[in-house]
């Protein structure tokens, strides 16, 4: 699967279970770790878990081996690898004190307002 195409699962997998202020930053040059993060939160410990796993389930789907997923079972901080893309699931309160968008700053961020539900 195409990094584009990930991107776009993982960004309406987040939407489909109502992840609030999903930003994608385009991490080329900036960072060794991937290419792109995605960055989203739940208001609640299940609902940051819902997000997740539908994240893990449509990417499963099309094909593409989540390579690794850690905080599930804390709720509070969900990071899941998958390669080129690192998607950071947030509860609202910790994403609000980790500010992933300040540390990374000059990572410009991707236009997905297209792909989201209004």
């Amino acid at each position: 699967m195409e990094k584009n195409e990930l991107l776009l699962t993982a960004v309406k997998a987040a939407d489909d279970k109502r992840a609030e202020d999903i930003v994608v930053l385009n991490m080329n040059g900036i960072s060794l770790i991937a290419d792109y993060f995605l960055i989203c939160h739940g208001n609640s410990d299940k609902q940051v878990q819902a997000i997740a796993n539908e994240l893990k389930d449509k990417a499963e789907e099309t094909g593409y081996h989540v390579r690794r997923m850690e905080g599930y079972d804390e709720g509070k901080w969900v990071l899941i690898d998958l390669g080129d893309i690192v998607a950071h699931v947030f509860h609202r309160d910790e994403r609000a004190y980790y500010n992933l968008e300040r540390l990374w700053g000059d990572a410009p961020t991707v236009d997905i307002q297209s792909e989201l539900t209004p």
